[in-house]
Protein backbone atom coordinates (compact mmCIF):
# COMPACT_ATOMS: atom_id res chain seq x y z
CA UNK A 1 0.00 0.00 0.00
CA UNK A 2 2.70 2.50 1.02
CA UNK A 3 4.81 1.46 -1.96
CA UNK A 4 1.93 2.17 -4.37
CA UNK A 5 1.36 5.56 -2.76
CA UNK A 6 5.07 6.38 -3.07
CA UNK A 7 5.08 5.40 -6.75
CA UNK A 8 1.95 7.46 -7.39
CA UNK A 9 3.47 10.44 -5.59
CA UNK A 10 6.61 10.21 -7.70
CA UNK A 11 4.60 10.02 -10.94
CA UNK A 12 2.44 13.02 -9.98
CA UNK A 13 5.54 14.97 -8.94
CA UNK A 14 7.10 14.31 -12.34
CA UNK A 15 3.88 15.35 -14.12
CA UNK A 16 3.80 18.60 -12.15
CA UNK A 17 7.41 19.30 -13.11
CA UNK A 18 6.52 18.86 -16.78
CA UNK A 19 3.46 21.12 -16.45
CA UNK A 20 5.51 23.80 -14.67
CA UNK A 21 8.09 23.67 -17.47
CA UNK A 22 5.34 24.04 -20.10
CA UNK A 23 3.78 26.97 -18.23
CA UNK A 24 7.16 28.58 -17.84
CA UNK A 25 7.74 28.36 -21.60
CA UNK A 26 4.34 29.94 -22.35
CA UNK A 27 4.91 32.80 -19.91
CA UNK A 28 8.39 33.40 -21.32
CA UNK A 29 6.81 33.91 -24.76
CA UNK A 30 3.75 35.99 -23.81
CA UNK A 31 4.73 37.88 -20.64
CA UNK A 32 8.43 37.30 -19.89
CA UNK A 33 8.75 40.24 -17.50
CA UNK A 34 5.61 39.62 -15.44
CA UNK A 35 7.58 37.43 -13.06
CA UNK A 36 10.01 40.29 -12.44
CA UNK A 37 7.44 41.63 -9.99
CA UNK A 38 7.98 40.73 -6.35
CA UNK A 39 5.95 37.67 -5.36
CA UNK A 40 4.80 36.78 -8.89
CA UNK A 41 5.85 33.25 -9.77
CA UNK A 42 4.88 30.88 -12.56
CA UNK A 43 1.53 29.84 -11.01
CA UNK A 44 0.41 33.42 -10.34
CA UNK A 45 1.54 34.68 -13.74
CA UNK A 46 -0.17 31.84 -15.60
CA UNK A 47 -3.48 32.42 -13.78
CA UNK A 48 -3.38 36.15 -14.54
CA UNK A 49 -2.66 35.48 -18.21
CA UNK A 50 -5.62 33.09 -18.38
CA UNK A 51 -7.88 35.69 -16.77
CA UNK A 52 -6.71 38.45 -19.09
CA UNK A 53 -6.96 36.22 -22.16
CA UNK A 54 -10.52 35.22 -21.32
CA UNK A 55 -11.60 38.82 -20.64
CA UNK A 56 -9.67 40.96 -23.12
CA UNK A 57 -12.50 43.50 -23.29
CA UNK A 58 -12.22 44.10 -19.53
CA UNK A 59 -8.55 45.12 -19.40
CA UNK A 60 -8.70 48.30 -21.48
CA UNK A 61 -8.07 50.44 -18.38
CA UNK A 62 -6.41 49.90 -15.02
CA UNK A 63 -9.72 50.45 -13.21
CA UNK A 64 -11.43 47.79 -15.32
CA UNK A 65 -8.61 45.37 -14.61
CA UNK A 66 -8.96 46.03 -10.87
CA UNK A 67 -12.68 45.23 -11.11
CA UNK A 68 -11.95 42.11 -13.15
CA UNK A 69 -9.62 40.67 -10.51
CA UNK A 70 -11.88 41.72 -7.64
CA UNK A 71 -9.74 44.38 -5.97
CA UNK A 72 -11.72 47.50 -6.82
CA UNK A 73 -12.57 49.28 -3.54
CA UNK A 74 -16.20 48.98 -2.46
CA UNK A 75 -17.52 51.83 -0.23
CA UNK A 76 -18.65 50.53 3.17
CA UNK A 77 -18.94 53.74 5.17
CA UNK A 78 -21.24 54.03 8.14
CA UNK A 79 -22.06 57.31 9.86
CA UNK A 80 -18.86 59.21 10.45
CA UNK A 81 -16.68 56.19 9.65
CA UNK A 82 -15.25 56.30 6.14
CA UNK A 83 -13.96 52.95 4.91
CA UNK A 84 -13.97 50.50 2.02
CA UNK A 85 -14.28 46.73 1.98
CA UNK A 86 -12.87 43.90 -0.10
CA UNK A 87 -14.69 43.27 -3.36
CA UNK A 88 -16.40 39.88 -3.72
CA UNK A 89 -16.80 40.23 -7.47
CA UNK A 90 -14.48 39.60 -10.39
CA UNK A 91 -12.50 36.50 -11.25
CA UNK A 92 -11.95 34.71 -7.95
CA UNK A 93 -8.94 32.71 -9.14
CA UNK A 94 -7.18 35.89 -10.27
CA UNK A 95 -8.10 37.49 -6.95
CA UNK A 96 -6.63 34.50 -5.14
CA UNK A 97 -3.41 34.89 -7.15
CA UNK A 98 -3.10 38.57 -6.20
CA UNK A 99 -3.90 37.70 -2.57
CA UNK A 100 -0.99 35.24 -2.66
CA UNK A 101 1.33 37.99 -3.93
CA UNK A 102 0.20 40.26 -1.08
CA UNK A 103 0.94 37.59 1.54
CA UNK A 104 4.37 36.86 0.06
CA UNK A 105 5.27 40.55 0.11
CA UNK A 106 4.04 40.93 3.68
CA UNK A 107 6.44 38.16 4.71
CA UNK A 108 9.49 38.89 2.57
CA UNK A 109 9.44 42.46 1.23
CA UNK A 110 10.87 45.16 3.53
CA UNK A 111 9.02 47.96 1.76
CA UNK A 112 5.69 46.15 2.18
CA UNK A 113 6.36 45.38 5.84
CA UNK A 114 7.09 49.05 6.47
CA UNK A 115 3.82 49.97 4.77
CA UNK A 116 1.90 47.44 6.87
CA UNK A 117 3.44 48.77 10.10
CA UNK A 118 2.58 52.34 9.15
CA UNK A 119 -1.03 51.55 8.29
CA UNK A 120 -1.48 49.55 11.49
CA UNK A 121 -0.21 52.52 13.48
CA UNK A 122 -2.98 54.51 11.77
CA UNK A 123 -5.56 52.08 13.12
CA UNK A 124 -6.13 50.02 9.97
CA UNK A 125 -7.08 46.36 10.36
CA UNK A 126 -5.18 43.56 8.61
CA UNK A 127 -8.13 43.05 6.27
CA UNK A 128 -8.12 46.72 5.27
CA UNK A 129 -4.35 46.70 4.77
CA UNK A 130 -4.53 43.63 2.54
CA UNK A 131 -7.28 45.28 0.50
CA UNK A 132 -5.04 48.29 -0.10
CA UNK A 133 -2.06 46.10 -0.93
CA UNK A 134 -4.06 44.08 -3.45
CA UNK A 135 -5.15 47.27 -5.15
CA UNK A 136 -1.54 48.48 -5.47
CA UNK A 137 -0.41 45.05 -6.69
CA UNK A 138 -3.14 44.98 -9.34
CA UNK A 139 -1.93 48.37 -10.57
CA UNK A 140 1.65 47.09 -10.85
CA UNK A 141 0.53 43.95 -12.66
CA UNK A 142 -1.62 45.90 -15.12
CA UNK A 143 1.26 48.25 -15.91
CA UNK A 144 3.61 45.31 -16.42
CA UNK A 145 1.12 43.56 -18.71
CA UNK A 146 0.39 46.61 -20.84
CA UNK A 147 3.76 48.41 -20.64
CA UNK A 148 6.30 45.79 -19.57
CA UNK A 149 9.41 47.18 -17.91
CA UNK A 150 12.49 44.96 -17.59
CA UNK A 151 14.28 44.65 -14.30
CA UNK A 152 17.37 46.88 -13.94
CA UNK A 153 20.55 45.17 -15.14
CA UNK A 154 22.24 44.40 -11.85
CA UNK A 155 25.07 42.72 -13.75
CA UNK A 156 26.48 46.21 -14.36
CA UNK A 157 26.63 46.75 -10.60
CA UNK A 158 28.44 43.45 -10.16
CA UNK A 159 31.06 44.61 -12.67
CA UNK A 160 31.32 47.99 -10.92
CA UNK A 161 31.79 46.30 -7.54
CA UNK A 162 34.61 44.17 -8.91
CA UNK A 163 36.21 47.19 -10.59
CA UNK A 164 36.29 48.88 -7.21
CA UNK A 165 37.84 45.73 -5.66
CA UNK A 166 34.95 45.30 -3.21
CA UNK A 167 34.15 41.75 -2.18
CA UNK A 168 30.59 40.46 -2.15
CA UNK A 169 30.83 39.90 1.61
CA UNK A 170 32.05 43.46 2.25
CA UNK A 171 29.23 44.96 0.18
CA UNK A 172 26.66 42.74 1.89
CA UNK A 173 27.93 43.75 5.34
CA UNK A 174 27.64 47.45 4.53
CA UNK A 175 24.15 47.07 3.02
CA UNK A 176 22.98 44.79 5.88
CA UNK A 177 21.89 41.90 3.65
CA UNK A 178 22.96 38.29 3.22
CA UNK A 179 25.70 37.79 0.59
CA UNK A 180 23.47 35.25 -1.15
CA UNK A 181 20.68 37.84 -1.48
CA UNK A 182 23.13 40.32 -3.03
CA UNK A 183 24.52 37.65 -5.33
CA UNK A 184 21.05 36.67 -6.55
CA UNK A 185 20.30 40.32 -7.34
CA UNK A 186 23.56 40.73 -9.25
CA UNK A 187 22.90 37.59 -11.30
CA UNK A 188 19.35 38.63 -12.16
CA UNK A 189 17.71 35.77 -10.24
CA UNK A 190 15.66 38.11 -8.04
CA UNK A 191 14.33 41.62 -8.59
CA UNK A 192 14.13 44.41 -6.04
CA UNK A 193 14.13 47.85 -7.66
CA UNK A 194 14.37 49.73 -4.36
CA UNK A 195 17.35 47.71 -3.20
CA UNK A 196 18.93 47.97 -6.66
CA UNK A 197 18.80 51.77 -6.38
CA UNK A 198 20.25 51.70 -2.85
CA UNK A 199 23.03 49.38 -3.99
CA UNK A 200 23.83 51.57 -7.01
CA UNK A 201 23.84 54.77 -4.93
CA UNK A 202 26.21 53.19 -2.42
CA UNK A 203 28.64 51.89 -5.07
CA UNK A 204 28.82 55.36 -6.58
CA UNK A 205 29.28 57.09 -3.23
CA UNK A 206 32.60 57.99 -1.55
CA UNK A 207 31.77 55.63 1.32
CA UNK A 208 32.23 52.65 -1.00
CA UNK A 209 35.96 53.40 -1.10
CA UNK A 210 36.26 52.32 2.53
CA UNK A 211 35.05 48.82 1.63
CA UNK A 212 37.83 48.20 -0.86
CA UNK A 213 40.00 45.17 -0.26
CA UNK A 214 43.54 46.31 0.62
CA UNK A 215 46.05 45.58 -2.11
CA UNK A 216 48.24 43.62 0.32
CA UNK A 217 45.35 41.16 0.80
CA UNK A 218 44.67 40.95 -2.90
CA UNK A 219 48.28 40.03 -3.53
Amino acid sequence: MLKRLAIRYRILHQELAVIDADLDAVITVHAPMLRDLKGVGTDVASQLLVTVGDNAERVTTEAKFAALVGVAPIPASSGKTMRHRLSRGGDRQANKAIHHVALVRMRTDARTRNYVDRRRSEGKSTTEIIRCLKRYIAREIYDQLIHPQPAPDAGALRALRKTKNITLQAAADILHVWPTALSRLERGITRNDDFYQRYEDWLNSPSAEAAKTPSVLRN
